[in-house]
């Protein structure tokens, strides 16, 4: 059995109009979800289909929608969640800025690391959440990385493009 607590504000998304999402996840899972409206989930069963619906339902809370989270059940597909107040401490301004800086204006910096890392990658909260295969996922995480700790993105970019030319 597991248990995930995720925030209120994503508990009718998890469920979907007339349930279609939660009996979605638990269809493909073969696992049972039993929501609280603090947002506490208890998924019910065993083994892999347990793991697989615990990460989509964590996916879910940590704001992707939820054709992205069903991602996960994909062979090879993984969820990474960065906690950005490991990076910046307990200081409130210092969080605010680095997160802008993650986010970039309208956006543009993560659909930039999403897009040339081949992820799918949510900043909700106080985390970055990536979804995709192994690899990219932990070429995301890297870039997310230098960015937490100062890098400039241009300098970030060029690290992700020569990253991928060593793949070819």
């Amino acid at each position: 059995m597991g248990e995930i607590k995720i925030p209120k504000s994503r508990i009718a998304i998890l469920i979907g109009k007339k349930g279609e999402i939660k009996k979605k996840i638990e269809s493909l899972t073969k696992m049972k979800l039993n929501i609280s409206r603090e947002g506490d989930v208890i998924v019910g069963g065993e083994g892999l289909g347990n793991y697989l619906a615990v990460q989509v339902v964590r996916a879910i809370g940590r704001g992707f929608n939820p054709e992205v989270a069903l991602r996960l059940l994909k062979e090879g597909f993984i969820l990474e969640i960065i906690n950005i107040k490991e990076y910046t401490g307990k200081a409130e301004k210092k969080f605010i800025r680095i997160k802008g800086r993650l986010i970039g204006r309208q956006g543009r910096v993560w659909k930039k690391i999403e897009e040339k890392t081949n992820t799918n990658i949510s900043i909700y909260g106080k985390t970055i959440a990536i979804i995709g295969c192994v690899d990219d996922v932990s070429l995301a995480r890297r870039a997310f990385e230098k960015l937490l700790k100062g890098s400039p993105h241009g300098k970030v970019y060029k690290f992700i493009e020569l990253e991928l030319e060593k793949k070819e």
